[in-house]
């Protein structure tokens, strides 16, 4: 399946992080580690009992501790594809996009779980939930995943979220390091996850997104082409856009004005020009009134 990409993230990664992070028992690995969960799970009972669910007596906690985001690199491209990938599906009732939430894949086990930064679920829907329990979400895996690699993800933490993902039934795999620009992407096939061999441009078959990996590093595009954006330049554009707005508001009540005030001089014109024409009338009958006595009293008005 190759995984050699993670002994060179080893090799690239500085030794500290998240030593804690919630690890699945791996038969592969040989060993069953202790995990934190543990000291979370007696913290959510404690201090905040609707922290986690709990069936059969199994309490699965809804945080891994662990805060989003180990730095602002890793931070803004949680955020670019977790809000865009959001506004792409907002009118779209059967299917979510989940950010850094606990992912229990296995009823009867609460330390099988991760925490992929980006989730993508089709066939769900949008309620409110504190932890991904697949076997409450009609046993529907995360079809598409997203890791955005920081400092602090260690080649065996790496090493054992591939593992999980291909174990646990995801479609797409997106592992990208903004330190070196380089997206790294698995597509299943059958049990196994296969590495794609790197290339300019990928689209991915579920979210039908395209990656455009060049020189001036990654851009994500909607279906439509649109770019990603961040949020604070989606606000630029937004406020560049209310303020085109109010000057064309601006623009348009002038005109307006302009017109209501040509159409209340014409008005006036219409009312002065039927005035003088109902003078005239009055005039010319009143002519007409005096040539009409005159025929009476034998006089030719003519003559």
């Amino acid at each position: 399946m190759g995984v050699s990409f993670l002994w060179q993230l080893t090799l690239r990664q500085r030794s500290f992080g998240k030593h804690d992070r919630i690890r699945e028992s791996d038969p592969d690995a040989g060993s069953t580690p202790r995990t934190w969960i543990q000291r979370v799970m007696r913290m959510s009972t404690a201090a905040n009992p609707l922290g986690c669910y709990v069936e059969d007596g199994i309490e699965y906690p809804d945080d891994d501790g662990v805060e989003m985001g180990d730095n602002s690199a890793q931070f803004a491209w949680i955020t670019l594809l977790f809000t865009n990938l959001t506004s792409q599906y907002a009118t779209n009732p059967n299917v979510v996009v989940i950010g850094n939430m606990n992912w229990y894949p296995v009823k009867g086990s609460n330390q099988i779980c991760r925490a992929p930064d980006v989730m993508v679920v089709f066939g769900r829907g949008k309620q409110y939930r504190g932890s991904y329990i697949q076997w409450r979400e009609d046993n529907i895996a995360p079809q598409v995943v997203f890791e955005i690699l920081s400092p602090g993800n260690l080649g065996q933490e790496m090493e054992e979220k591939f593992r999980f993902y291909e174990r646990h039934r995801v479609e797409e795999y997106y592992l990208y390091n903004p330190a070196s620009e380089s997206l790294q992407i698995w597509l299943r096939d059958g049990a196994r996850l296969r590495e794609r061999a790197a290339q300019p441009d990928f689209v991915s078959p579920r979210l039908q997104i395209r990656f455009e990996n060049g020189l001036d590093g990654l851009k994500v595009y909607r279906p439509d082409g649109a770019l990603f954006k961040q949020l604070s330049d989606s606000e630029r554009e937004r406020e560049e856009a209310e303020r085109e707005r109010e000057e064309s508001d601006r623009k348009r009540d002038e005109i307006e004005r302009k017109l209501a005030a040509e159409q209340r001089m014409r008005a006036m014109l219409e009312r002065e020009r039927e005035q003088e024409q109902q003078k005239r009338l009055a005039a010319e009958r009143e002519i007409e009134a005096l040539r009409a006595q005159l025929r009476s009293a034998g006089i030719n008005p003519g003559s």
